[in-house]
């Protein structure tokens, strides 16, 4: 049975009777693994072992950026935020060049160890300090730069096994709002952002396997959030740029995407866009109303979420035991 276009979060460290109801749900592709389902790496995998037993097709993902936004933390290594990174590409770009390949792979082949198929990374957004939402999970406020570092970040991931996601379309790094709290406007043109934010998703778009647009509105340019945009998603990502990978929407319960409306105006426009799978987190009945307007549309999943799915990864005592894993841990611990 191939992958429905909702993906939800769990409660806790195990499944409850509701969760393993809701996972057999056929509209139902994916689970978002947050901090609060992390305990230890066996606990980890048990709960994705357990998922994937109910419905071995279902996606499962994380936010494993790296700095500030690494769910996974106890047992893992506490990777760099990565402007760090960026920086010392900056400074010297071969050093900084196979850091960023080796972490990139670092960071996918724990995540696979854990049964989950892949991270929502990297951040391809543009900012040092500005928006305080992004600054440092940016590789730079550079594009080129930022577009450089990005593209030996996703080597090591495909290396690893792992497909690559990109975000926030069309970048996120030029406002100062929070789209988990309200709705940015970002005033610039579309010239603007062709000759700035959009390069990194244009040179990468090959390589991307996935994307997810973020909550943001571009007034001058479209008057849909770019996530419920056929122009943004339909007309630029796949027209202009030729991204053929998956769309995912960001969080359908930020408050950013309330520009739209409510969960069901949500999901449609989200789908008549482009998205290839919509995201609902930290709320449950919200899921449930999205599965309600799922229904009601006969929706047929999308062919591209399998793509998503990882290759074989290690096993975690495997990992643990790989020398070119050892070595570099051993190196950001002297990073700091």
């Amino acid at each position: 049975m191939p992958a429905g276009p909702l993906m939800l979060d769990l409660d806790g460290h195990q499944l409850s009777p509701d969760d393993r109801v809701l996972l057999r749900h056929p509209l139902v592709g994916g689970v978002i693994l947050f901090a609060r389902n992390a305990d230890t790496p066996e606990q980890i995998r048990a709960l994705s072992d357990a998922i994937a037993e109910i419905r071995p097709e279902l996606l499962i993902a994380v936010d494993q950026e790296g700095g500030r936004v690494q769910r996974f933390r106890d047992g893992f290594t506490a990777l760099p935020a990565m402007q760090v990174l960026g920086d010392i590409y900056r400074s010297n770009p071969e050093l900084g060049g196979a850091l960023l390949r080796d972490c990139g792979w670092l960071m996918a082949a724990e995540v696979l160890a854990m049964g989950v198929d892949f991270s929502f990374a990297p951040v391809l957004d543009l900012d040092r300090d500005h928006c305080a939402v992004i600054a440092n999970r940016s590789f730079s406020a550079d594009p080129v730069l930022a577009t450089a570092a990005a593209r030996h970040f996703i080597s090591g991931m495909h290396e690893a096994g792992m497909a690559a996601t990109g975000k926030h379309f069309p970048g996120h790094g030029g406002v100062r709002a929070d789209s988990h709290l309200e709705t940015p406007f970002d005033e610039r043109d579309l010239e603007q952002l062709r000759a700035h934010d959009l390069l990194p998703f244009q040179e990468l778009a090959q390589v991307l396997d996935g994307v997810m647009p973020g909550h943001i509105v571009f007034p001058r340019i479209d008057p849909h959030c770019v996530g419920f945009s056929p122009f943004w998603l339909r007309e630029i990502l796949r027209g202009e740029l030729g991204f053929e990978g998956v769309i995912f929407s960001d969080d359908l319960s930020m408050k950013g995407a309330d520009h739209a409306g409510g969960y069901a105006e949500k999901t449609a426009l989200a789908l008549d866009a482009g998205c290839d799978m919509v995201l609902v987190c930290n709320d449950r009945p919200g899921a449930l109303e999205v599965l309600d307007c799922l229904e009601k549309r006969a929706e047929s999943p999308s062919p591209r979420l399998a793509a998503m799915k990882a290759r074989a990864g290690h096993q975690w005592a495997q990992l643990q035991a790989d020398s070119r894993y050892r070595d570099i841990r051993q190196r950001l611990e002297v990073l700091g």
